[in-house]
C-alpha cells in the first residue's frame, strides 16, 4: 500500500513539473519566477505576431528594465513624510539599486501623473530619489499614503505595453 502511494505521489508530482515545463500544455498557466514569466509572455506574443520584426527586437533590454524593477521592489528603503495634502517618499538603496530608483521613478513619474492627475514632483539625491506626490484633498491623501511608493508606482495599465516597447527595441517614455 506505501509503495502505490509513493509510485502515485511520484506521477501526480512529475506529471504537474511537466505541464508547468511545458508553459501552457495541458491547462497549466504557470511560467516560473516573475521576470522569466514576463518575458516569456512577450516572447509569446513576438512570436504570435507575424509583423514582428526580429531585428529589433531586445530581449536584453527588457531583462534589464526587469532587473530594475526587481531592484526597486526587493532593495529599496522608503521613508514617508506628510506635510499638509503633499506625501514626500524618500526612497534610498544601494549600489546598483539607487540607479534603478533613479531610472523607474523618473520614467514613472509622468505617467502616474496623467493617470491620476496628481501633481507628482522627482528630486535625484546622492542614494535614491525623492518623489513627493500632491493631493487635492484628503480621501485622495488617504490613498497615496495607504500605497505607498510601491504601490503607486503601479498605477496605470501600461506595463505590458512598456515591456513590449523595450522587447522591440523601442523608447517607451
Amino acid at each position: 500500500m506505501k509503495s502505490y502511494l509513493i509510485a502515485a505521489t511520484y506521477v501526480l508530482v512529475t506529471s504537474s513539473a511537466f505541464a508547468q515545463h511545458m508553459h501552457g500544455s495541458g491547462g497549466a498557466t504557470e511560467t516560473g519566477q516573475s521576470q522569466f514569466a514576463a518575458i516569456a509572455e512577450i516572447v509569446a506574443l513576438l512570436r504570435e505576431d507575424p509583423s514582428t520584426d526580429w531585428s529589433k527586437v531586445k530581449i536584453d533590454a527588457l531583462r534589464e528594465h526587469l532587473v530594475d524593477m526587481d531592484n526597486v521592489t526587493t532593495r529599496t528603503s522608503v521613508e514617508t513624510m506628510i506635510d499638509g495634502e503633499t506625501v514626500t517618499f524618500v526612497v534610498t538603496g544601494d549600489g546598483a539599486t539607487v540607479l534603478s530608483a533613479q531610472r523607474m521613478a523618473t520614467a514613472h513619474a509622468p505617467m502616474l501623473q496623467a493617470e491620476t492627475g496628481w501633481q507628482v514632483n522627482i528630486q535625484q539625491i546622492a542614494n535614491g530619489i525623492q518623489m513627493s506626490v500632491g493631493s487635492p484633498d484628503e480621501e485622495t491623501l488617504e490613498q497615496i499614503v495607504g500605497l505607498g511608493f510601491h504601490g503607486l508606482m503601479t498605477i496605470g495599465a501600461h506595463h505590458q505595453q512598456h515591456h513590449m516597447m523595450i522587447a522591440l527595441g523601442r523608447d517607451p517614455h
